[in-house]
């Protein structure tokens, strides 16, 4: 497994790189300028708030999340836990942007991008539409996720990524099945980047919900406005306040939180 940086942060188990964007998307691109017999693979996993919830609940998930090669806060909340846990990061770094960076860095390189996820269809449109965005990108695969993720059908997908040879691989499911999958089938993957992103096949497609305006990024509101936008998400919304709540329990009493 290749592995970018040295330093990490703990954030109630789940380690983080302690990197700025900046310095993900560089290190990066200098993944995807290496030969691929000199580089191994590399998986990159995009933890926010409620992935790292799952893991204090389920401890079990924890290896699994720390075994990528780069872990990346994708979200205010893990930021702000570490800030109270006296470790602070250096700031959110969103998987998305990481994403469309190195998808126009391919194109300008002109690397192999594959597409792995979302519904019928979704990923042959996110597959056009980023090549006629990025010049120079190929797009050597676009299949759907809907496959079951282990079995003669999850080895069908092993060996059409193969023989596709690419350079890296965004693979959208949810989480933690897409960080799973990933770990699971990456001894008979071939040498490139792997990354765990959710709904961001749907986004490039242009079927998913837009992002928050900027200037709900800026002020650390992104989850607010997709509250406002799926008044439904408020069952998965409420836990970035059970994660911060028990974070500074975590803080005052050690980690033992009461989060049953």
């Amino acid at each position: 497994m290749f592995a970018l940086f040295m330093q990490k942060i703990g954030v109630r188990g789940v380690l983080f790189d302690n990197v700025t964007f900046d310095e993900a998307a560089a290190a990066v691109c200098d993944y995807l300028d290496r030969p691929a017999a000199e580089r191994g693979s590399l998986a990159v996993y995009t933890p926010g708030s409620e992935l790292v919830q799952m893991c204090v609940e389920n401890p079990e998930l924890l290896p699994l999340i720390n075994s990528a090669g780069l872990v990346i806060p994708d979200g205010a909340g893990v930021v702000m836990a570490s800030r109270i846990l006296g470790t602070p990061l250096k700031q959110k770094v969103a998987g998305i942007d990481l994403a469309y960076n190195a998808v126009e860095h391919m194109g300008a390189a002109g690397k192999r991008l594959f597409l792995l996820g979302a519904r019928p269809g979704v990923a042959q449109l996110a597959g056009e539409r980023m090549a006629a965005r990025y010049p120079g990108l190929v797009i050597c695969g676009a299949r759907d996720g809907y496959f079951e993720k282990s079995g003669p059908k999850s080895d069908a997908v092993v060996a059409e990524i193969n023989a596709a040879s690419p350079d890296a691989v965004f693979v959208c499911f949810n989480q933690p099945a897409q960080e799973r999958w990933i770990r699971d089938n990456l001894p008979a993957l071939p040498p490139a980047l792997y990354m765990a992103l959710g709904g961001v096949i749907d986004n490039m497609a242009g079927t998913g919900n837009k992002r928050a305006p900027k200037v709900f990024i800026k002020l650390n509101l992104e989850w607010f406005y997709r509250l406002m936008k799926e008044p439904r998400r408020i069952k998965r919304m409420m836990k970035l306040p059970k994660f911060i709540f028990g974070t500074v329990w975590a803080r005052l009493f050690g980690e033992k939180t009461p989060h049953a």
